[in-house]
């Protein structure tokens, strides 16, 4: 990781990550503004990848301006107010135990507002009951069958026992967790657990999912292991040696939604610009091949380098000019729409069972995939509204869009419905809030991987251009910043992040959409 963070504090290097002279930053490839002896950089997207793109960028040396076609920052991120309670209408929670996102909140002046949760517990309903989060697996997957009872049928943990005696499956570049997973060990594991925990980070279909990209830890392990459950007994030692202390994830007081503004505070506190409302229309190299062309709204601006943070559509769109090919792989990307349901009851109406929430195999054919229960995972939720119980239900996966044409009305009954028949919640609501989020999540199919490095071999041909965000390195914000930081060593003429990034896919393993 220490790739990902160097650099933070100097101006841009002139050597390569190699180390041989002509960096990005030279005269050979971009003019800096000989007047003033500064850089101009434009980054397209105000996302939390844009914007800590920009946090990165800006030293002494360097001119930043961020332009965002929408009329908010944030992307995912977004905070909001139901019932006069301050929540997240997005991710809700950071990973922890990755640095990128928590060093970017601690540098920004979030430091005495991370709070983790006031509980860690959550259950699964599964099997016509709300039953406990199993322990001692890697996403759904068991170390020991053991730890599954109850979740699964007895003739679901005999199938696990089986792994021991299968011969070695053969995985070769990639393949799909939930294929990998129900071979070695029944469909019943992928159906009951990996498809809901999967779900919850990329609202995604397990069978689609790269192993490889999405959960590198199993994908490595499988490669020397005969046996998958010895292979997550193996990474679970691994884990248990390098524990890090303090809690495996965290949140912000006033929601994570927050963590862009304050950001955005401080990059224009630094002397940059950020314009909303402001779409890109064209990026062209500029006449003589030294520098960037960069029409937005009325304005043309000319840069020296670009970083682009946008969706993998929006990038498509504007490097079909200056490298066709790399714009064909990102047209390619697929997505995932969803929608966050968010409900707040009047407490003394409320009687919830214990825990942060519950997640919901598809197989049963509920329509929320999962239920958080805001009030009691966040503890200044529910210090700041002592009357309110505040919920979310998310709906919405890859390939299910149907449910998404209801109108907000519809989502909220089914959403009722659910909860009802899960934790028997019958009071109404005093206010409700329904958050789409269409085309939100990026997939990561089998192949995932090597088209990011295409991705890049065809963008690192242009000098002074960048790309990041989530369709590349993971949906975590960690992995966002963790990806935002790499295109910035890029321009700076350093490699390793970019390389190290490509080579090992950093997604987290636990989370929400966007976490």
């Amino acid at each position: 990781m220490d790739t990902l963070t160097a650099g933070l504090a100097g101006p841009f290097p002139h050597t390569r990550g190699n180390g041989r002279p002509g960096g990005v930053w030279d005269s050979g490839a971009m003019h800096a503004d000989t007047r003033t002896g500064t850089a101009h950089v434009v980054v397209v997207g105000g996302g939390v990848a844009g914007l800590a793109a920009a946090h990165r960028l800006l030293d002494p040396g360097t001119r930043v301006t961020v332009l965002e076609a929408s009329d908010r920052l944030g992307g995912k991120l977004l905070t909001g107010e139901i019932a006069g309670a301050r929540v997240d209408l997005g991710a809700e929670s950071i990973l922890a135990r990755r640095p990128e996102a928590v060093a970017l909140a601690r540098e920004t002046g979030l430091a005495d507002r991370l709070r983790p949760p006031a509980t860690a517990t959550a259950s699964i309903w599964t099997r016509g009951a709300l039953r406990p989060m199993p322990k001692g697996h890697v996403m759904g997957v068991p170390g020991d069958a053991s730890v599954l009872s109850g979740v699964l049928s007895e003739e679901g943990l005999r199938r696990i026992e089986r792994d021991r005696d299968l011969p070695r499956t053969e995985i070769g570049d990639d393949v799909a967790v939930g294929e990998f997973v129900a071979e070695r060990l029944g469909r019943e594991v992928v159906d009951r657990l990996v498809e809901p925990l999967l779900g919850g980070v990329y609202a995604g279909d397990a069978y689609r999912i790269s192993m490889r990209s999405a959960v590198p830890q199993l994908f490595e392990a499988a490669r020397t292991h005969t046996s998958l459950t010895a292979a997550v007994r193996g990474i679970q030692a691994a884990a248990a040696r390098g524990q890090q202390a303090g809690p495996v994830f965290t949140g912000i007081e006033g929601g994570v939604g927050t963590l862009p503004l304050a950001v955005a505070e401080s990059v224009r506190a630094r002397g940059g610009e950020i314009l909303t409302g402001t779409p890109v229309t064209e990026l062209r190299r500029a006449e003589g091949g030294h520098g960037w062309r960069v029409v937005a709204a009325d304005r043309v601006l000319h840069a020296d380098a670009v970083v682009l943070a946008v969706p993998a559509p929006a990038a498509a769109a504007l490097l079909g000019a200056e490298s066709p090919a790399a714009a064909a792989e990102l047209r390619a990307v697929d997505y995932a729409s969803m929608a966050l349901i968010t409900l707040a009851y009047r407490r003394d109406r409320v009687a919830l069972p214990e825990g942060s929430g519950f997640l919901v195999p598809p197989v049963d054919g509920r329509t929320i995939k999962a239920s958080t229960f805001a009030s009691r995972k966040w503890g200044w939720i529910d210090e700041e509204n002592p009357d309110l119980v505040v919920l979310r239900a998310s709906v919405g996966r890859y390939g299910e869009s149907e449910v998404l044409d209801r109108d907000d009305a519809d989502l909220v009954d089914v959403s009722r419905h659910d909860l009802r028949e899960a934790v028997g919640l019958d009071a109404v609501p005093v206010e409700t809030r329904v958050t789409r989020w269409n085309d939100g999540l990026p997939q990561y199919p089998v192949g995932h991987h090597a088209r990011v490095a295409r991705v890049r071999e065809h963008v690192g041909r242009l000098p002074g251009l960048a790309v990041c965000g989530a369709a590349y390195d993971g949906v975590g914000i960690p992995a966002c910043v963790a990806s935002a930081n790499a295109a910035v060593d890029r321009l700076r003429g350093d490699d390793r992040a970019l390389a190290a990034l490509t080579a090992n896919p950093v997604q987290s393993l636990h989370g929400g959409a966007g976490e």
